[in-house]
Protein backbone atom coordinates (compact mmCIF):
# COMPACT_ATOMS: atom_id res chain seq x y z
CA UNK A 1 0.00 0.00 0.00
CA UNK A 2 1.46 3.07 -0.75
CA UNK A 3 0.82 6.60 1.30
CA UNK A 4 2.12 9.86 2.17
CA UNK A 5 3.26 10.21 5.80
CA UNK A 6 3.85 13.98 7.04
CA UNK A 7 5.58 15.21 9.70
CA UNK A 8 7.32 18.55 11.24
CA UNK A 9 3.82 20.71 11.51
CA UNK A 10 3.56 22.58 15.03
CA UNK A 11 3.47 25.90 16.83
CA UNK A 12 6.07 28.92 16.08
CA UNK A 13 6.06 32.47 16.87
CA UNK A 14 5.97 34.72 13.65
CA UNK A 15 9.30 34.94 12.19
CA UNK A 16 10.53 31.36 13.19
CA UNK A 17 11.12 28.51 11.05
CA UNK A 18 9.57 24.97 10.21
CA UNK A 19 11.02 22.34 8.19
CA UNK A 20 8.07 19.75 7.05
CA UNK A 21 8.80 16.09 5.80
CA UNK A 22 6.57 13.92 3.73
CA UNK A 23 7.81 10.29 2.89
CA UNK A 24 6.07 8.12 0.75
CA UNK A 25 5.87 4.66 1.65
CA UNK A 26 5.59 1.34 -0.33
CA UNK A 27 6.72 -0.13 -3.25
CA UNK A 28 7.36 2.83 -5.43
CA UNK A 29 8.93 2.96 -8.58
CA UNK A 30 8.55 6.48 -9.55
CA UNK A 31 6.45 9.56 -8.80
CA UNK A 32 6.35 13.24 -10.95
CA UNK A 33 5.52 15.38 -9.00
CA UNK A 34 5.66 16.01 -4.50
CA UNK A 35 4.47 19.20 -2.74
CA UNK A 36 2.41 20.77 -0.57
CA UNK A 37 -0.82 22.57 -0.26
CA UNK A 38 -2.19 24.42 2.51
CA UNK A 39 -6.28 25.04 3.54
CA UNK A 40 -6.47 27.53 6.28
CA UNK A 41 -9.57 27.94 8.43
CA UNK A 42 -12.64 29.19 6.00
CA UNK A 43 -10.59 29.26 3.02
CA UNK A 44 -9.95 26.94 -0.26
CA UNK A 45 -7.02 24.50 -0.33
CA UNK A 46 -4.33 26.31 -2.17
CA UNK A 47 -1.53 24.85 -3.61
CA UNK A 48 1.97 26.24 -1.71
CA UNK A 49 5.07 24.96 -3.88
CA UNK A 50 5.72 21.63 -5.89
CA UNK A 51 8.36 19.60 -7.67
CA UNK A 52 8.94 17.42 -9.80
CA UNK A 53 11.12 14.43 -10.31
CA UNK A 54 13.64 16.65 -12.68
CA UNK A 55 14.03 19.49 -10.52
CA UNK A 56 11.54 21.93 -11.59
CA UNK A 57 9.54 23.46 -9.08
CA UNK A 58 6.38 26.00 -8.21
CA UNK A 59 5.69 28.33 -5.47
CA UNK A 60 2.62 30.48 -4.55
CA UNK A 61 3.28 34.01 -5.11
CA UNK A 62 2.69 34.84 -0.87
CA UNK A 63 5.61 32.11 0.01
CA UNK A 64 8.06 33.12 -2.34
CA UNK A 65 11.59 34.16 -1.07
CA UNK A 66 10.67 32.58 2.68
CA UNK A 67 9.56 28.89 1.55
CA UNK A 68 11.62 26.28 -0.16
CA UNK A 69 10.77 22.74 -1.61
CA UNK A 70 13.40 19.87 -1.65
CA UNK A 71 13.18 16.60 -3.02
CA UNK A 72 15.16 13.35 -2.11
CA UNK A 73 13.84 11.55 -5.41
CA UNK A 74 15.30 8.33 -4.15
CA UNK A 75 14.32 8.50 -0.60
CA UNK A 76 10.50 9.44 -2.26
CA UNK A 77 10.51 12.28 0.47
CA UNK A 78 9.98 15.83 -0.01
CA UNK A 79 10.39 18.84 2.89
CA UNK A 80 9.19 21.88 3.21
CA UNK A 81 11.76 24.35 4.62
CA UNK A 82 9.31 27.41 5.62
CA UNK A 83 11.36 30.79 7.02
CA UNK A 84 10.14 34.05 8.31
CA UNK A 85 6.59 32.71 9.02
CA UNK A 86 3.60 34.73 9.37
CA UNK A 87 0.02 34.27 11.05
CA UNK A 88 -0.98 34.10 7.55
CA UNK A 89 0.65 31.30 7.16
CA UNK A 90 -1.38 29.05 10.12
CA UNK A 91 -2.81 26.21 7.81
CA UNK A 92 -3.39 22.91 7.50
CA UNK A 93 -0.47 21.50 5.57
CA UNK A 94 -1.29 18.89 2.80
CA UNK A 95 1.69 16.70 0.96
CA UNK A 96 0.94 15.28 -2.32
CA UNK A 97 2.17 13.66 -5.10
CA UNK A 98 1.03 12.75 -8.50
CA UNK A 99 1.47 9.97 -11.22
CA UNK A 100 2.97 7.27 -8.96
CA UNK A 101 4.25 3.87 -10.57
CA UNK A 102 5.12 1.28 -8.40
CA UNK A 103 6.98 -1.65 -8.34
CA UNK A 104 3.97 -4.14 -9.03
CA UNK A 105 2.66 -1.85 -11.77
CA UNK A 106 0.16 0.21 -10.46
CA UNK A 107 -0.39 3.59 -11.67
CA UNK A 108 -1.96 6.05 -8.99
CA UNK A 109 -2.94 9.68 -10.13
CA UNK A 110 -2.53 11.00 -7.43
CA UNK A 111 -2.29 10.50 -3.77
CA UNK A 112 -2.39 13.18 -0.29
CA UNK A 113 -1.09 13.04 3.18
CA UNK A 114 -3.69 13.28 6.36
CA UNK A 115 -2.50 16.89 6.83
CA UNK A 116 -0.24 18.55 9.34
CA UNK A 117 -1.30 21.62 11.53
CA UNK A 118 0.78 25.01 11.40
CA UNK A 119 -0.09 27.26 13.87
CA UNK A 120 1.99 30.75 13.15
CA UNK A 121 1.29 33.36 16.57
CA UNK A 122 1.56 36.85 16.29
Amino acid sequence: QVQLVESGGGLVQAGGSLRLSCAASGSIRSINAMGWYRQAPGKERELVASGTSGGSTNYADSVKGRFTISRDNAENTVYLQMNSLKPEDTAVYYCYANRIRTLTGRYLVELWGQGTLVTVSS
